[in-house]
Order: structure tokens, then sequence, then C-alpha cells
């Protein structure tokens, strides 16, 4: 099976270092090297490394790229300045999310402006597909799919920034938070950003594919003094839902609104139209019917997607999308939809688990928010 599946960059890393692979959106992928609590651990308390090579990775070039990505999706994009980055969501007509994505505007090194679009690895084809189309009306923008030629790293951690700032000439860790740059690292083009899906501060680096080894060995030398670990794609799960941070396919799909999402933040309404703004302009005059909330259970046992949410008086109220063992927490939680009339924190509900009711709480979001320096 592994062998039919698509590779990163890192693959023959991930093997030496006896990484237990897995199929995940058509690539081989490290679940874990060792145990997925170490790896969570470290990224909480010290820093770890990420291959997220599998994400989608489109540039867009020309003088209306800027209004392309305006009309796709639900940030305004039109007046990003160079080095911002913007998390923002792509709408079908009716509204249902296709996929949330990172919008980066950078400066080529002729000078000109360009964006990046980071997808998500599930729904790079579709994505792909969803833009074509759109290219016709503006002609002078040229889009390319760079996932292949590029890859991609996330350093996480508290010790994240001091351990980028041994790597390069420039000042990395003096970005602010969701704003990136190119940047040298020994003679290789790399850029740099502020961002990541762990709760933890850190940058997400693309590199070209054949500098990839290189940069991810020169990273795991740099951040040795601080206890560096490579994680895998479960710690890397763990840590999104204890920060909270949605994942398509769970509490993202093509049937919920990102209203309901609780993204209303990242969806701009006012003064402009873009694909599905319609929808979500009545979703937001009549409220969403659904909201999405945190659960904290009782014991030791883990609700899984697609377990139902049940109060006392045996209605089905909502369902779960995502949960696990929170390593941080030493407790289980989840995140899922229910009603907006009853999504009130600290309210008592049940949530069955395999047939057996378990006891839980809804708790505020996120679970888990790291101190601020």
């Amino acid at each position: 099976m592994e062998n039919t599946l698509s590779k990163t960059a890192l693959y023959d890393w991930h093997i030496a270092a006896n990484a237990r692979m897995a199929e995940f959106a058509g690539y081989a992928m490290p679940i874990q090297y060792g145990s997925i609590v170490a790896e969570h651990e470290a990224t909480r308390q010290r820093v770890a490394m990420f291959d997220i090579s599998h994400m989608g990775r489109f540039r867009f070039d020309g003088p209306q790229a800027d209004r392309l990505l305006d009309h796709l999706l639900t940030r305004r994009i039109d007046d990003m300045q160079i080095g911002e980055i913007r998390y923002a969501l792509m709408c079908n007509e009716d509204g249902g999310i296709l996929d949330d994505v990172l919008v980066y505007c950078l400066e080529a090194t002729d000078g000109n402006t360009y964006f990046l679009l980071v997808v998500n690895a599930s729904n790079r084809e579709k994505i792909k597909s969803w833009i074509k189309p759109h290219l016709a009306d503006f002609a002078d923008v040229q889009f390319r799919d760079v996932s292949e030629q590029t890859a991609m790293i996330a350093v996480q951690g508290p010790a994240a920034m001091e351990t980028i700032s041994k790597l390069f000439k420039s000042n990395v860790s003096s970005l602010r938070y969701y704003h990136g740059k190119v940047a040298d690292q020994f003679g290789k083009p790399t850029i740099v950003s502020r961002t990541g899906y762990t709760g933890e501060d850190g940058v997400e680096i693309i590199v070209r594919v054949e500098d990839a080894s290189r940069i991810w060995e020169n990273l795991m030398l740099a951040g040795r003094d601080n206890g560096i670990m490579a994680a895998g794609l479960g710690a890397r799960d763990t840590l999104r839902l204890e920060a909270a941070m949605p994942l398509y396919g769970h509490e993202l799909s093509e049937s919920i609104d990102p209203l309901t999402a609780g993204l209303k933040w990242a969806v701009n309404l006012s003064d402009r139209q873009f694909i599905g703004s319609e929808s979500l302009a009545t979703v937001a005059k009549n409220r969403p019917l659904q909201k999405r909330v945190g659960f904290r259970l009782d014991g030791r046992r883990a609700a899984r997607e697609g377990a139902a949410v049940v109060d006392f008086d045996n209605r089905v109220i909502g369902i779960i999308t995502s949960g696990s063992f929170s390593p941080t927490l030493g407790v289980p939680i989840a995140m899922g939809y229910v009603a907006a009339n009853v999504a009130t924190k600290d309210s008592a509900v049940e949530i069955d688990i395999r047939g057996s009711r378990v006891a839980s709480v809804i708790v505020e979001l996120p679970f888990y928010r790291r101190k601020q320096k």
C-alpha cells in the first residue's frame, strides 16, 4: 500500500527514524515516532518539528491576483500588504465550506507581489478544480500548483523562535503573528511565516523540495540544546484539538457554513461580494441554528467523531466532530455541534460512546491557551 502513496521529500528521514507511517490524503505520512504524548508535550514545553509537506500550495501572480482571491475567499484580500498572512475560507454558492486556507502576500525576487494559498491536503485537487474556471475572468493571473516543487515544515513550541533565529541571517524572530517573509537559509530561499496549527508560538517554513532534507537537519541541530523532537500527525491532532482549531472533514465541511462553525471573524461581509456571500448574509441575519462547542468528559474514555450528544430528557441535541484524551489537561475533551439554544457554558449533557452514556459538560473554547510572554 505504502508504495502506491505519494511521498514527501522527508520520507526517507521518517523511515530512518522508525516513524509509524500511515496513509493521509494520499501521502505516506508519519503518525508518530515514539509516543504521541511525548511529542505533544515536547511541543507544549519545548520545541517540535512536523513535516506538513502534504499540504497544498498554490501560487498566484499577476496584477489581478488579489481581485481573484477576493472573489473566491471570505476574507478581504485586495487590501493585503506585503508580508501579511490571513486565514480565510473558500465557500460554495450556498455558503458551505469548501476549505479553510492561509493566504500569503509576498514579494518576488523581481519586486512584484504574488500570493500563496496553502490548502488542506485532502482538498488540494478539489480546490484546484474549483479555482480554474474562475481564471477566465482574470486573464492576467498566472496560477500554479507548486505543491510538488516545495516542502513545508512546522517548527512549534516555546523555544521555536529561538531555534529558528539560529538559522537565518535576517531577524525572523521579529516577525509578527500572521506575517511572513522570504528569507535566506544558508543560501537557500525560504518562506518563513509566523503561523501554526498547535496553539503554540512558532513558524511554518516553505522550501524548495531539493533543499528540504538539509534544512530539516539544520533545524534539528539548531534545536538540539532545547530538546527538539520530531512529531507526527498524531500529536498535531491532539494539539490542534486542545487549541480548538477546526479540522476540515470534522468541524468543517460543505454542509457547514463559517458562521455556524464559529468563524465569523474570518468572514468580511461588509461592502464586498464573494462566492457564497449572499447565503452567508442570510445566515448572519437569521443567526446560525447550531454552534460549535467544547465538551469536557468524565472518566478516561474519549468520545469519537459521530458520537451523539444527549440531554437529560433523552433528546439528541448534537454530535461530536473530534475527540481525544488531552495530554495537557489530563481529561477527555471533544468538539462538536449542538443546537444553538442549548449551547450554554457549564450545561450538563451526556455523550453516547458505543452505547454507554458518559457524563459531560459544555465548556468554552479553546480548551488550552498558551501563556503570552
